[in-house]
């Protein structure tokens, strides 16, 4: 959380999604954590004043989805993907994710994955639940699409993060 508090504070200047400009967008498969990990994460963010992107916050109806996603992804200073079982089963959250990890490369983008019972080699590697899902992928989606996904899970999953275990 200390990276988050020295990130909200700094001075540089964010893009804007329509009028706001966000600190951190959050990334994570709704089944999986809306109603536990991401409602209190989302919580304590806002709570310390830190400005979040949450689909089902800042989506308004009739917004265009992928534009409005991609937008509040490239203006936001901290990216959070939460890694969870069902993450790549999601095209939308694997799409976000090689957003992510574009702006990453190209922007300098802070992320911060969070590996919510999930073991990162698994993100990584594409292993367990993830190595389910791309085998699903594999037959819908142009090799280059499922190459990119692929790519930007080994490298996130790369990255220094919080490692969540499922205690029961």
């Amino acid at each position: 959380m200390a990276a988050l508090d020295s990130a909200s504070s700094s001075s540089s200047v964010a893009s804007t999604v329509g009028s706001s400009s966000y600190d951190v967008f959050l990334s994570f498969r709704g089944e999986d954590t809306r109603n536990n990990f991401i409602c209190f994460l989302y919580k304590a963010l806002k709570d310390a004043g830190i400005d979040v992107f949450l689909d089902n916050e800042n989506l308004w109806t009739g917004d265009a989805i992928g534009s409005t996603l991609l937008t509040a992804i490239e203006g936001s200073k901290i990216s959070i993907p939460v890694f969870s079982k069902g993450y790549a089963d999601s095209k939308w959250c694997l799409q976000e994710l090689a957003y992510i990890f574009q702006c990453y490369k190209s922007n300098g983008q802070i992320v911060l994955p969070i590996f919510f019972h999930v073991d990162p080699s698994h993100v990584r590697n594409q292993t367990e639940s993830f190595e389910e899902a791309f085998r699903k992928h594999e037959e819908i989606f142009e090799a280059d699409i499922v190459m990119s996904w692929r790519e930007a899970l080994r490298e996130v999953g790369n990255l220094k993060g919080e490692v969540l275990k499922d205690t029961m």
